[in-house]
């Protein structure tokens, strides 16, 4: 085998997995129960396709959720967490992870993940987030006496439920004309964040 016939083959099952991972989303999402065969036909690739590149459905969700985390891990980073001004990069964060999060619903749905290699994705995304309110904490922007660590809890259910409420369209109390822009909703999570709901 060639370098270039090897480069091809490794790129054809990159593909093969991808096409696999997002068809379990979208199907496990809307069917829970559905089997490794269905998500083989919503992929459009053989059923040994998919036995061959995981070995059972738990294999397979762990995988989902281990590029889920990637893609959230790389969202952070991309909002540039240890030097952008703190609201400058949770605003970005927030922003890249709504748009992520509506993509992976059935996925991102556990508390914690399966994987092992999720969790420990998730552990480095959590510390990433915590930076950012020690940082705002040291700024001024937080009152001293804040705990960071209560603060990123109270941040992350508001996360989860603005992500719910743009995925499903219910989300009645956003303004008109923004329920999925992902800004709009950070500008919105952030505020309430800081400001509480009495001063809106």
């Amino acid at each position: 085998m060639t370098a270039t016939s090897g480069r091809r083959l490794r790129a054809d099952a990159e593909r093969s997995v991808r096409a696999i991972i997002t068809a379990a989303e979208r199907l496990l999402g809307a069917h829970p129960a559905a089997t490794m065969e269905q998500i083989a036909e919503a992929a459009g690739v053989a059923r040994t396709t998919v036995h061959r590149r995981f070995a059972s459905r738990e294999a397979l969700i762990e995988a989902m959720e281990t590029t889920a985390w990637r893609e959230i891990a790389g969202a952070v980073g991309a909002a540039r967490p240890h030097t952008a001004p703190p609201l400058v990069a949770l605003h970005q964060a927030t922003a890249n992870i709504l748009q992520i999060k509506r993509d992976w619903r059935f996925t991102l749905a556990r508390p914690v993940p399966l994987a092992a290699e999720a969790q420990a994705v998730q552990a480095d995304v959590m510390a990433e987030c915590e930076l950012v309110f020690t940082r705002a904490k040291e700024s001024g922007i937080l009152p001293g006496d804040a705990d960071v660590t209560w603060i990123r809890r109270a941040y992350l259910a508001l996360l989860a439920e603005t992500a719910h409420g743009a995925s499903s369209g219910h989300d009645a109390s956003t303004p008109a004309g923004t329920p999925d822009d992902p800004d709009a909703l950070s500008s919105r999570l952030i505020e309430t964040l800081l400001y509480g709901v009495a001063n809106r």
